[in-house]
């Protein structure tokens, strides 16, 4: 169930998810409110589960972490086993950003972030060896077009 949010809330959490390192007095000002009445909305909005966590987003170039590969992974197995032992190899992965499990033809989309091409295969080549997967199809991102953590509200 969706948490109900005032126009106050959506303006504290637009302004933080434009930058999480802001000051209360910059939010405040921002939102036309003052600091104790953000800093409490902001505690209950924690408290609420609506705001998960703080962190920072770096830059993967800079990172040297060029490659961004999408992967398709089609499976024949359904079994509660293998999906343990899958999803056990995804979070041991670092290069895995976000993993989904899908409808359709194809079963779970991976991003996937390295160095190369080299590296890709790295990663693909220890995934096969723990968990035995019908096919993987990997797509190369030539261009970030548009990436937002932000969420509508």
């Amino acid at each position: 169930m969706a948490y109900p949010l005032d126009p106050l809330d959506k303006n504290i959490l637009e302004a933080l998810q434009e930058d999480a390192s802001a000051s209360l007095d910059e939010i405040a000002k921002k939102t036309g409110s003052s600091k104790t009445p953000v800093w409490n909305r902001i505690r209950k909005l924690r408290a609420a589960g609506v705001i998960e966590k703080q962190t920072v987003i770096l830059s993967p170039e800079k990172l040297g972490l060029e490659a961004c590969f999408f992967v398709l992974v089609r499976t024949s197995e359904h079994e509660a086993n293998w999906q343990a032992a899958f999803l056990k190899a995804l979070h041991a992965r670092p290069e895995v950003l976000e993993a989904h499990r899908l409808a359709g033809d194809i079963d779970y989309i991976l991003k996937v972030r390295v160095k190369n091409a080299k590296a890709y295969d790295t990663f693909y080549q220890a995934l096969i060896a723990q968990v035995k997967v019908f096919n993987v199809t990997a797509l190369l991102s030539m261009e970030e077009i548009k990436s937002t953590t932000a969420l509508p509200l």
